[in-house]
């Protein structure tokens, strides 16, 4: 398979500079070894932005005259709907019944088109859209353009810290651990790149060992309060965590909620429960990791309060 290279992600920091903020490394006070990369400060709260502008900017006239389709449990798609808007193009999203009520009301304030359904009928209603309207389909994961936008968090994480050894990244699709780690393993060899996902949504781990997509229901992954962690790896994203993936570890729910508390409370960055799963591999699993210099990437802070408010107590 055709993997995404370090110049697609150059090519991808090119098309995103101006709509995407260049998030800092903050030094994590607790630990003098670790620094959290908060991509909750972009203007739609997550990483997601990155790829989202990448796709819009690389469609053609025609395509942008008939919008963008996508679905995603809220990330993915206010994203989507923020890049769509700021570029003058059309965009529906379609939403899992039970996505955080947060993410669809900003989806919606950001001019897009939401549609609810059951969560295991997302891909089906969004590629009914496409057939029916002749809509461009930007996936939140499956996309050479998507991992390619997402890469350019790892090439800001070794510009900033050059001599990084390790660096932790949720995995959810896999489309931000891909572009990560093709950017990292460029650019320092020798760095580590994990991948965090939750132990109730272990899917990407369990298709790394098996050697091929392993789909875990939705039951399953509904369990986590990690919901931009339920989905499940492609083909595409597998075959780069394959051959660019130093690893994979799992945290718990009460590892997950820790994670939030001390990000929120001694870093000052509020976080969503995807968001703090690296921070807790760090905290939690510190023997299973490779040892140094460590960078956690938050990758968002669009949190219902209820959960937020229970991760605080």
């Amino acid at each position: 398979m055709d993997l995404v290279s370090i110049e697609d992600v150059r090519a991808a920091a090119e098309d995103v500079a101006g709509t995407v903020v260049r998030t800092p490394l903050l030094p994590a006070p607790w630990d003098g070894g670790l620094w959290v990369k908060p991509e909750s400060l972009q203007p739609v709260g997550s990483f997601k932005l990155r790829g989202a502008t990448h796709a819009v900017t690389r469609l053609d006239p025609a395509a942008r005259a008939r919008g963008v389709v996508t679905h995603s449990s809220g990330n993915h798609g206010q994203a989507l709907a923020y890049a769509a808007r700021a570029a003058g193009v059309p965009c529906t999203v379609v939403v899992p019944e039970g996505a955080p009520q947060v993410k669809v009301d900003r989806m919606v304030a950001l001019g897009a088109d939401v549609r609810l359904v059951p969560p295991a009928r997302r891909l089906v209603e969004a590629e009914r859209i496409v057939a029916e309207t002749g809509a461009a389909l930007v996936p939140p994961f499956d996309d050479r353009r998507i991992i390619a936008g997402q890469g350019t968090v790892g090439l800001e994480i070794v510009a900033d810290l050059p001599d990084v050894d390790v660096v932790l990244v949720p995995v959810g699709g896999g489309g931000l651990a891909s572009g990560v780690a093709t950017a990292v393993k460029a650019l320092r060899p020798s760095a580590a790149v994990v991948g965090v996902e939750p132990a109730l949504a272990a899917d990407a781990r369990d298709s790394l060992a098996a050697g091929e997509v392993v789909v875990w229901d939705v039951a399953r992954t509904y369990r986590t309060s990690a919901d931009g962690l339920r989905t499940t790896v492609s083909e595409l994203t597998l075959a780069h965590l394959r051959e660019r993936l130093d690893g994979i570890v799992t945290v718990t729910e009460e590892e997950i909620a820790l994670a939030m508390a001390r990000l929120v409370r001694e870093a000052r960055l509020v976080v969503e429960p995807s968001g703090a799963v690296a921070t807790a591999a760090r905290l939690f699993h510190g023997g299973e990791l490779p040892s140094g210099r460590t960078v956690a990437v938050v990758t968002g802070g669009n949190v219902d309060p209820a959960v937020l408010a229970s991760a605080l107590r």
